[in-house]
């Protein structure tokens, strides 16, 4: 049997404390990772992902930071690499959100700014500040989430796709320059994921998506999570700069 040993290998979780950045924290740590939590909307709910996670026997610690912040990410790193006693060579950067959904030039430039800060720069200041140990170690690990809405456009969704669509030409290039490094940088797109964001979403629309996706049902945070925990592992040692959509199979690329 195939199995996935990370112990001895810490990582780091953006927009770790709810949704996907809660499961990728969760499975990584079930895989033997100690796992730093990063919440800083929420640190509350990223301390409870963090103490679910040690009583379930893994390690674990929650770190606030606001990941556009370098200051603030050069301290998180620091405290996590402290707190766990290892360096971080994996990165999963999850934090991510629609801020205002409208017309192209009906939002202002602001709106662009800030998901392009969100979605790209934060990519840019977790690596940077996490590149020295993966250097000595010739070993790194980074998964940044993108999403289908990219791949696919959509009405209204502007400014988070021009945010992601950054991420993805800076990962890209990333996987150019940092695969001599023994580092590796992948992209995971998830689909519509059952959770707390879509949880208002309405049941006839969610019905006629399942009735859309060709594995007919709706996708859940484990799914991804799964996608993250293979690209990390040593099954994906050879890929890098890939796209990987989970989506069902609704909207293929």
């Amino acid at each position: 049997m195939i199995g996935i040993d990370l112990d001895g290998k810490a990582a780091l979780v953006t927009g770790g404390s709810r949704g996907l950045g809660a499961a990728i924290g969760t499975r990584l740590a079930e895989a033997g990772a100690a796992v730093v939590v990063n919440g800083f909307r929420y640190p509350q709910r990223a301390e409870a992902v963090a103490e679910a996670i040690r009583a379930a026997g893994g390690r674990a610690v929650a770190v606030g930071g606001d990941i556009r912040d370098p200051a603030a990410v050069d301290a998180m790193v620091a405290r996590g690499q402290e707190a766990l006693g290892l360096p971080i060579t994996i990165v999963v950067n999850n934090a991510g959100r629609e801020e205002r959904l409208a017309p192209p030039l009906e939002l202002e430039w602001a709106d662009y700014q800030q998901m392009i800060d969100l979605n790209c720069r934060a990519v840019y200041e977790t690596c940077r500040a996490t590149l020295p140990a993966m250097r000595q170690a010739h070993f790194g690990r980074v998964v940044n989430i993108l999403t289908m809405a990219f791949l696919q456009g959509g009405r209204h969704f502007a400014a988070y796709n021009a945010g992601k669509g950054a991420m993805y030409g800076l990962s890209r290039n990333l996987a150019q320059e940092l695969g001599g490094h023994g580092v590796t940088v992948n992209m995971v797109a998830p689909g519509w994921i059952a959770t707390e964001r879509s949880a208002g979403a309405n049941p006839e629309a969610i019905a006629a998506l399942v009735r859309g996706t060709p594995l007919g049902r709706q996708g859940q945070p484990r799914d991804i999570a799964d996608a993250v925990l293979f690209f990390v592992s040593p099954l994906a040692d050879f890929i890098t700069g890939a796209l990987l959509p989970v989506s069902g199979g609704k909207g293929m690329h």
